[in-house]
């Protein structure tokens, strides 16, 4: 920088000079002022011209803020060349490490093409990088559930899609989408075929043995019910068959509730929705309810909107609301209370069973929707439960993207509240409605 001012210094001291020995002082410091811009602009165009061609020219070696800028400018390209030596490695490193994965992954842009994919998504996908680079995925797998997929918001994408590959119809895949980057997504596929056939094995085999073991026990029930009517059967007798009686229909309920659940798992048999109208539907359950409690003489309190109805299936809606309500009914202990409530608000439809007994322990509340988990196994089998109610709830509500919601308390007792999305719902003016319009 000093070298600059001098420079500068020296060149008003001459311009000065040659204005006093010419008489024109003014005229010659102008000149001279002209001359050392037009010298500093020639430099800063040797920079230009250096910066263009750094390859083919060496940088301007004139002392001064010239040398300093060449320098910074030098340092700032090692420092960058170091920052992308880097950035090189790291990148290396990742395509090797996802390379290495037995998963596709495929990094979406914000518009869903294709930015980078491994080898394993050629091989489950059909995407072949770098050929298949900037092309959209849904361009090129045409499933439309999978192009609804790519299209979900975060929230919806927290759920994995399963579908057939499209390279390989034998094969399925767990396809997974995280949001990846600023606006990037991060499209993983898994193959699944093994557990997918594992699982298919298990409910064709839960499903042929309900049926298989259906046909006997009612056989059974029938000779059962025939010997208990029969008055020359002995009457030592009796309470044997009595015991025999009560264990086969506890089996038979066991193999329907086993059936009702393949059935729901394969999402077969749904029959066609219709308005249900809930309070109705309640209304017994709750009467229902009170016969079964018999002697533990609960309290049960009903409390309705008697305008709110559901557009559903109602065997299904039936079984949910029933399971929950003689779960209640069966686990509280005598004289207890039971709190029924059937409302809706700005996210839908809700129907709680609150009641005041021995509660559920914490560890124990993700579990409660296995299928055969029980909390005290000998309690369960004294009232005679089967293990598969809140299982079937939590199927059925998933059919309508429900959810079941539990809170409970030891010794404070349990809520079990079924949330119903605003997409069936129906209200009476509804229907009114549509009755005056036809």
């Amino acid at each position: 920088m000093k070298y600059d001012i001098w420079r500068f210094i020296g060149v008003l001291f001459l311009g000065g000079l040659a204005g006093i020995v010419f008489n024109h002082v003014f005229l010659c410091l102008i000149v001279g002022l002209l001359f050392y811009i037009w010298w500093q602009y020639r430099e800063f165009v040797k920079i230009l011209l250096w910066l263009k061609r750094r390859h083919e020219a060496s940088s301007p070696s004139q002392a001064g803020i010239v040398d300093e800028i060449c320098r910074e400018i030098d340092y700032l390209r090692d420092r960058n060349k170091s920052r992308k030596l880097k950035l090189s490695g790291y990148l290396k490193r990742f395509q090797k490490g996802t390379g290495a994965l037995p998963d596709a992954v495929i990094i979406l842009g914000e518009q869903g093409e294709i930015e980078w994919a491994n080898a394993k998504a050629q091989e489950y996908m059909g995407v072949h990088w770098p050929k298949d680079g900037g092309l959209r995925l849904s361009n090129l797998v045409r499933y439309p559930t999978l192009i609804k997929y790519l299209d979900a918001s975060n929230a919806e994408l927290e759920k994995d899609l399963q579908i057939t590959s499209p390279v390989n119809l034998k094969r399925v895949l767990e396809i997974r989408i995280s949001p990846y980057g600023e606006t990037q997504k991060l499209f993983v596929a898994r193959d699944v075929t093994a557990i997918s056939r594992t699982n298919q094995m298990r409910k064709d085999f839960i499903m042929n043995a309900s049926h298989e073991l259906r046909t006997p026990l009612t056989v059974l029930s029938g000779y059962l019910e025939g010997f208990v009517d029969d008055p020359k059967c002995p009457e030592q007798w009796i309470e044997y068959i009595k015991q025999m009686r009560l264990h086969t229909t506890r089996m038979q309920r066991l193999i329907e509730d086993l059936m009702h659940l393949s059935s729901l798992e394969a999402n077969v048999g749904k029959s066609e929705h219709a308005v249900i109208f809930v309070p109705d539907m309640l209304l017994t359950i709750a009467n229902e309810a009170r016969a079964l409690s018999g002697f533990m003489d609960h309290e049960i309190t009903l409390d309705v909107d008697n305008d709110l109805y559901l557009n559903a299936n109602q065997h299904e809606l039936y079984s949910v609301f029933s399971n929950l309500v003689f779960n209640a009914v069966q686990y509280t202990p005598e004289q207890g209370r039971i709190a029924l409530k059937w409302y809706a608000d700005d996210a839908g439809a809700h129907f709680c069973v609150h009641d005041n007994g021995t509660g559920i322990a914490p560890q124990h509340i993700p579990r409660l929707t296995e299928r055969f988990y029980r909390v005290d196994v000998g309690r369960s089998r004294e009232k005679g439960g089967t293990g598969l109610g809140l299982a079937i709830v939590k199927h059925v509500l998933a059919r309508y993207d429900g959810k079941l919601f539990i809170e409970s308390h030891l010794d404070k007792g349990s809520l079990f509240r079924c949330d119903l999305p605003k997409s069936c719902v129906v209200n009476a003016e509804t229907i009114s409605q549509k009755t005056l319009s036809a």
